[in-house]
């Protein structure tokens, strides 16, 4: 008890002098840490105080390698505790480095640091946890061929042990990876993997709503943006119950369904009611101005969001897919309008009226005649778009191959009362 106090006195006096000195503050917690003889119940409690203390005071020096050094420092005292103790506290730490601006290359040093001694250690539990943490940063950096092989080996691992929460999460970054590559067929099985193992047990909120993201995300790629509506605001709804950061990402992509299915008009509404108040910031204002510039047809107004909130909007893949998309619906939807009082007119002169290059313009009037979007034909040798009428449909043709339907159908009703 007395060794207890002792420490605790130590990790008082260091947390009220790292304010004015945090060297010696995080000095002398990692004394209280290296405490020889002091592994009682009572004194390793006080220890994980002090980690919890050093963790976040060196997150805010953002001294990453000191945190990388910690996990090494440590392993004496994971002797003394639990195994389930000390998976989480090294998650913990990792959680900790991540949080470190920059630092993607050492945490994927440090995770396969961690899963090598994991592996001598025989701490199975703890490896596999890592491996989709170092799954994860593979994704992030975009080497997915590293992500999918470690994915694979986690998979034939853990369907022998038949854990079904580990399932979750490794069918769940499968999807995401598999989206990233744009494999949405893959993408889709294993999702629908990870829902079928998430019915088997309970998991927490925050991995319900994490699955829910993911199931608006592909239902948005497939232009069902109702539905991923309806996933969103479940997601949403389970993070901001737990104040989850997040929350503010999904509130994005609810308010980027809404804009996508041409009901603009209501994101005011949802950025103006509690959910939207409560979350309101620079994401929620990018997604308002969208629906402004996209009401009012004006590309202007959509290239200067764009650029004036590029790490909200340009930044997110998913986001910018979708708008690349409906920047691409707004330019014909103006392009049609601006031709509909011509038979001739200069490309030159259109793009002078939508303020855009020739060029540009002369590519997206050739790809919109192929689409059929509208009946023209471009003449580059004197730079001008000729568009024809409407032809009026043909009744006789239709006509036609319907009384030849009728005919078979006849010939063949006839053959079986022949045979």
């Amino acid at each position: 008890m007395a060794a207890a106090q002792a420490l605790a006195t130590r990790v008082s006096a260091a947390r009220e002098a790292a304010s004015s000195d945090p060297d010696a503050s995080a000095c002398a917690l990692r004394a209280v840490i290296r405490a020889p003889h002091a592994n009682d119940a009572d004194c390793l409690k006080i220890k994980e105080e002090a980690l919890h203390h050093l963790t976040d005071l060196l997150v805010q020096q953002q001294n990453a390698s000191a945190l990388r050094d910690l996990l090494t420092d440590l392993r004496q005292l994971f002797v003394a505790i639990p195994k389930a103790k000390t998976a989480k506290i090294v998650r913990s730490v990792i959680d900790s480095i991540a949080k470190v601006p920059n630092s993607t290359q050492l945490l994927l040093e440090v995770c396969k640091e961690q899963i090598h001694w994991a592996t001598t250690e025989k701490r199975t539990f703890l490896r596999q946890r890592i491996e989709i943490r170092l799954a994860m940063l593979h994704m992030q950096s975009k080497d997915y061929p590293a992500a999918l092989d470690l994915i694979g080996k986690l998979l034939t691992e853990v369907k022998r042990l038949d854990d079904k929460l580990l399932l979750v999460d490794i069918h769940l970054l499968e999807s995401k990876v598999h989206h990233a590559l744009n494999n949405l067929p893959k993408s889709r099985a294993a999702l629908t993997a990870a829902r079928t193992a998430a019915n088997a047990i309970y998991i927490p909120p925050s991995l319900q709503a994490d699955i829910d993201t993911q199931s608006g995300t592909l239902h948005a790629e497939e232009k069902d943006y109702k539905t991923a509506y309806s996933y969103f605001f479940e997601a949403f709804e389970q993070l901001s119950a737990l104040d989850n950061p997040c929350a503010v990402v999904v509130l994005k992509y609810m308010l980027l369904c809404k804009i996508m299915s041409g009901d603009a008009s209501d994101v005011s509404a949802i950025s103006s009611s509690k959910g939207g108040i409560k979350y309101a910031g620079a994401d929620v204002d990018a997604m308002r101005v969208v629906a402004k510039a996209y009401q009012d047809r004006s590309l202007q107004g959509f290239q200067a969001t764009l650029q004036s909130y590029s790490r909200q909007l340009s930044d997110d893949p998913i986001v910018h897919s979708h708008l690349s998309a409906l920047y691409d619906t707004l330019l014909e939807q103006n392009l049609v309008r601006l031709i509909e009082p011509f038979s001739r007119v200069e490309i030159a002169h259109i793009a002078s009226l939508i303020n855009l290059p020739v060029g540009s313009v002369e590519g997206k009037l050739s790809q919109m005649i192929l689409d059929k979007k509208f009946a023209g034909i471009l003449d580059q040798g004197v730079g001008t778009l000729e568009v024809f009428e409407d032809a009026a449909p043909d009744v006789i043709y239709p006509s036609a191959l319907a009384s030849f339907d009728s005919l078979n159908r006849i010939l063949a009703s006839l053959s079986l009362k022949v045979y």
